[in-house]
């Protein structure tokens, strides 16, 4: 086997996907302490500036506790490294969720035990689905009453249709939580009572009718923990490793995060179970992980990731090759020659140089704008990977300088913005005013406070009477032209200068797309290097 081989072969790259409050932030945490990436263990239930877990490093993040922006965490564990990337929980930054799901491999669902599937787990769950991508479950929060597992299993396979095996099982739940039965490996773990909340390691028993289990639990809890292994022997399928990779299975964990409990039980599986990096599909060919020449897509770009330097970090995925730092790679749409310096490896904000990067990794490249969410970096070859989409916001405001001599200042920051993938821009043709669009009304909130925080530009959104945006073209450039000229007062330029009808209701856009058959109305743009 080659380095390359072997390198692509023991990554794993995944992102957990959790419905707000289901305490995905702690489990986060928590595998990073088992992978020894940080010393941190109860940094969450401490008072003040520690208490957000350390992938939460935006400021308005911090304030209103919630993650709006993915960030990336490198770890090791037993031989494996792990990229971690964390997605914004919050359903109104469903956008960057979704292209960061384009970059990993596999996902691992977090749900509350007390209330199963929720709506924006159900949204980031078909996300999954349309790339068939292998899903671990992990039902948190048995430390506080939940619902009956058996209830839980079934929400899951019956909301999700999926084939549920459960890979753990609780002993008990709440104040009453004893801990889980290891049912892949036939092993007793039990919550350990000292006051660090550490984990027994696990205590071997040859089955669950093993004598050993009778003296370690009481009575009753032995006799429900064998019926329930039984039912589950004879309900649910045996776990088969190709249906998870197809997507089509799922084990499911139980635990409590924020207790370390149950953790490692799920690192163990993902050590074990998790695929390696999968090839990516490209407009021209599927593009393998162990060909030797380094090929890679940006799929997110993050601005002022570190407040004392105005930065722009652009994310790329290695998709296939050995990087190594100071490559020279060819940013396929521009057609010109990118040395990459200084390219950076992720702990939540904390960053060092890469020196090297292998297929799955994802590295931090700095960028002063000439890179987009969608570019392709190669050696040489022009590749254009294909499936990152860009979607037509559903809301739309008018913004304005509080002081009119910012304007131009503000144009400018809407177009970082832009690139970013935070929001859309456009600028409208008559009058020359910035609308931004977004899919979740939370994120005018968020801009406002970033264009003033870190651009200081203070801000006023106001209501608008428009009703979508459309990306508008067609296969003849001049009923392009004809449409642009006798529509003005409705049109606007997006961040790459694309045309973009702004409709004011329904009948206008149904209207215009029965007026002029010729053009396409796009919903969503695939982001094309």
């Amino acid at each position: 086997m080659s380095m390359l081989e072997d390198r692509v072969a023991n990554r794993r790259t995944f992102a957990i996907i959790a419905h707000p409050d289901a305490g995905k932030t702690t489990l986060t945490e928590k595998l990073l302490l088992f992978g020894g990436a940080i010393q941190l263990a109860g940094a969450v239930k401490t008072r003040g500036e520690q208490r957000r877990a350390r992938s939460d490093w935006m400021k308005v993040e911090r304030e209103r506790g919630i993650s709006v922006a993915s960030s990336v965490m490198t770890f090791d564990y037993k031989g494996r490294t792990f990229n971690l990337l964390d997605t914004p929980g919050h359903e109104d930054f469903s956008e960057d969720t979704y292209r960061t799901l384009t970059a990993v491999d596999s996902a691992v669902m977090v749900l509350d035990g007390a209330k199963g599937i929720e709506t924006q787990t159900r949204k980031l769950f078909e996300v999954c689905r349309l790339r068939d991508m292998p899903i671990a479950t992990f039902i948190n929060k048995f430390d506080r009453e939940a619902l009956d597992p058996f209830e839980l299993l079934d929400d899951i396979e019956q909301t999700l249709a999926l084939d549920v095996v459960p890979a753990s099982w609780p002993i008990g739940m709440g104040r009453n939580f004893l801990g889980c039965y290891d049912l892949f490996r036939d092993q007793l773990v039990l919550v350990s009572k000292d006051k660090n909340n550490h984990l027994d390691e696990g205590i071997v028993c040859q089955g669950v009718e093993d004598p050993k289990i009778d003296e370690l639990l009481p009575e009753s809890y032995a006799a429900k923990l064998r019926e329930d292994v039984e039912m589950i022997r004879e309900l649910c399928p045996a776990f088969d490793l190709q249906a998870f990779l197809d997507g089509t299975m799922t084990p499911v964990y139980f635990g409590s995060a924020v207790n370390n409990f149950g953790v490692e039980t799920l690192l163990e599986g993902l050590t074990t179970m998790a695929p390696p990096p999968r090839s990516a599909p490209s407009a021209t060919r599927e593009i393998l992980p162990n060909e030797t020449k380094v090929a890679g897509f940006i799929f997110k770009i993050q601005a002022n990731m570190d407040p004392k330097h105005r930065d722009r970090i652009a994310f790329m995925r290695l998709v296939s090759g050995h990087f190594k730092r100071g490559a020279k790679l060819k940013h396929v749409r521009s057609a010109k020659t990118i040395n990459v310096h200084n390219p950076v490896l992720f702990l939540a904000q904390d960053r060092e140089l890469a020196e090297e990067a292998w297929p799955g990794d994802i590295i931090g490249i700095p960028n002063h704008g000439n890179l987009r969410i969608g570019d392709a970096l190669t050696e040489g070859e022009d590749i254009r990977f294909t499936g990152i989409p860009s979607f037509a916001p559903e809301l739309l405001q008018k913004v304005r300088p509080i002081d009119p001599m910012r304007a131009k200042h503000l144009g400018r920051a809407l177009i970082q913005i832009a690139e970013e993938g935070a929001a859309r821009t456009f600028k409208t043709r008559m009058g020359s005013d910035w609308v931004v669009g977004v899919v979740g009304a939370l994120q005018f909130e968020v801009l406002a406070d970033r264009i003033r925080t870190e651009y200081d530009i203070p801000v006023n959104f106001e209501q608008t009477e428009l009703y979508t945006a459309r990306w508008v073209e067609a296969d003849d450039h001049n009923d392009l032209k004809k449409f642009v000229d006798a529509n003005q007062a409705s049109l606007a330029e997006d961040h790459d200068d694309s045309p973009v009808f702004l409709a004011r209701n329904s009948w206008h856009l149904e209207r215009a797309e029965k007026d002029w058959p010729a053009i396409r109305f796009l919903k969503t743009k695939e982001q094309l290097a």
